[in-house]
């Protein structure tokens, strides 16, 4: 397969893998839907193009050309079969989170009370979900894409929703490792996409960061959560006073 291939299929793969249309690259780059079937079938995106549609999708010209290079070795997403194994099962879901940050089948055990067999076992689940290469000395290896992401409001979005409320919050805040800010404002709907925008690059800045310390001891690293969330949302007790249309 020639590079151009590799990356259009990769794109596509891409497109689908977050459920965008040839109608939401012809929106973004404000062509017919015909022209961008044409490119498609042609293969021929000029660099330009690429990047707009790259921007859309919100990965690098560079990380889809290293999902190319990786073909279907790489997942961008599960089905919400896949997840929903992960989820029902708390041993599994552990497991998940570690490999996801990097972690050996020695950190494993190491730091839980799973049993080396176990763990194992539940890495081999990992293996056959193909989120891992489960490699021999039963090393671990990530075939997640850069754009990795869960489904919104899937299995894994709703484990984690359902704890939030009752664990995430039960803080003060008042450690040097923690902070809450609280904003409230008036937004447009553009303004509100370009923050958003803002908020899926600085997580995107806290993947690298994850990716550069997996190299340090586990002693060194501490688990770490982080929530970005915005919504159109006002207090409850003030919706008596809303305006009726």
């Amino acid at each position: 397969m020639s590079q151009t291939n590799a990356i259009v299929d990769a794109l596509k793969a891409v497109l689908k893998s977050q459920t965008k249309t040839y109608r939401d690259v012809a929106t973004a780059l404000e062509i017919s839907e015909a022209s961008v079937k044409r490119l498609f079938s042609e293969q021929s995106f000029s660099l330009q193009r690429l990047e707009q549609v790259c921007s859309l999708l919100e990965i690098s010209v560079a990380e889809l050309t290293q999902q190319a290079e990786g073909g279907s070795r790489y997942v961008s997403r599960l089905s919400i079969e896949q997840e929903q194994q992960i989820a029902k099962d708390i041993s599994l879901m552990l497991v998940t989170a570690c490999v996801l940050n990097r972690w050996s089948l020695k950190d494993i055990t190491s730091h839980y009370t799973l049993s080396e067999l176990d763990c194992i076992q539940l890495l081999a689940q990992l293996d056959r979900l193909q989120l891992i290469d489960l490699l021999p000395g039963n090393h671990i290896k990530l075939r997640i894409a850069p754009n990795f992401s869960w489904h919104p409001n899937g299995p894994i979005q709703q484990f984690f929703q359902d704890r939030v409320a009752s664990e995430y919050f039960n803080s003060r805040f008042t450690r040097d490792s923690e902070k809450l800010l609280c904003l409230n404002g008036m937004l447009s709907i553009n303004a509100n996409a370009a923050f958003q925008r803002k908020l899926e690059q600085l997580a995107k800045e806290f993947d690298s960061l994850n990716n550069e310390d997996a190299s340090l001891p586990i002693s060194k690293r501490h688990g770490t959560t982080v929530v970005l969330a915005i919504r159109q949302w006002e207090y409850g007790l003030f919706a008596e006073f809303r305006r009726k249309a």
